[in-house]
């Protein structure tokens, strides 16, 4: 039936364990060595990205500061143009206001000058109108 040979299974138990202790020098070891160097690689990876993350945080609140302070600025830039060019229209209007003021004042004696012209020269005709009116009612 079945036989047993001691010496075939001493033979496979040394062969057995010679295979463990390779398998463990050869193999496991490395293995086992790969992953714990990984672990430590990824942990040093997070503490960098932790760190990144903080540097992060104040390089956007400087990036903010700086945006306020350049809208600010430009808020400050573009009131200070707006004043500038309602100045600039307002002593444009003031000049022309001046000009027409002064038209106005030559148009009014050129008026009043015309208005003599023609009282006189109505005045001047004054008998002749008289005499025409006369001839007029005479006739009715």
């Amino acid at each position: 039936m079945l036989d047993i040979h001691l010496p075939l299974m001493l033979f496979v138990l040394v062969l057995f364990l010679t295979l463990i202790v390779l398998l463990n020098n050869m193999l496991f070891k490395p293995l086992v060595k790969f992953m714990d160097d990984r672990d430590a690689s990824i942990a040093k990876d997070l503490e960098a990205a932790k760190s990144f993350s903080g540097n992060t945080d104040e390089l956007n609140a400087k990036a903010e500061e700086i945006i306020s302070n350049a809208k600010n600025e430009a808020a400050t830039i573009r009131q200070k143009a707006i004043d500038d060019e309602k100045t600039l229209a307002a002593s444009k209007v003031q000049t022309k206001q001046n000009e027409i003021d002064k038209e106005f004042e030559s148009f009014v004696e050129k008026l009043a000058v015309e208005k003599e012209n023609l009282k006189n020269e109505l005045l001047s005709q004054m008998p002749l109108f008289k005499e025409s009116l006369k001839a007029k009612f005479s006739k009715l």
